[in-house]
């Protein structure tokens, strides 16, 4: 996948896991942005994991594949940044 496109599908990604995600999310343009190539990368990974294809272009399997990785990118945040107290 091309750098265009990197940031294409990650821009949406990162936007639409930021909608669907609860809480309180991370920076700008510029976090959106990490979010989304970071999640593609890791929903990538997770795909290829059961046999799949990971991002490969601006096309709607890699951006359905991006935004599962965005969205379990910002819940492994939330789950860092700010744990719930335990009774």
């Amino acid at each position: 996948m091309g750098f265009l496109a990197w940031i294409v599908v990650g821009l949406i990604a990162g936007w639409l896991a930021k909608m669907v995600v609860p809480g309180r999310e991370p920076g700008g343009f510029f976090a959106t942005l990490a979010i989304g190539v970071v999640g593609a990368i890791l929903g990538g990974w997770i795909w290829n994991l059961f046999g799949g294809v990971g991002a490969t272009g601006i096309n709607l399997g890699s951006i359905l594949v991006a935004f599962v990785g965005s969205v379990v990118l910002l819940l492994l945040y939330h789950a860092v940044v700010s744990p719930r107290s335990r009774v």
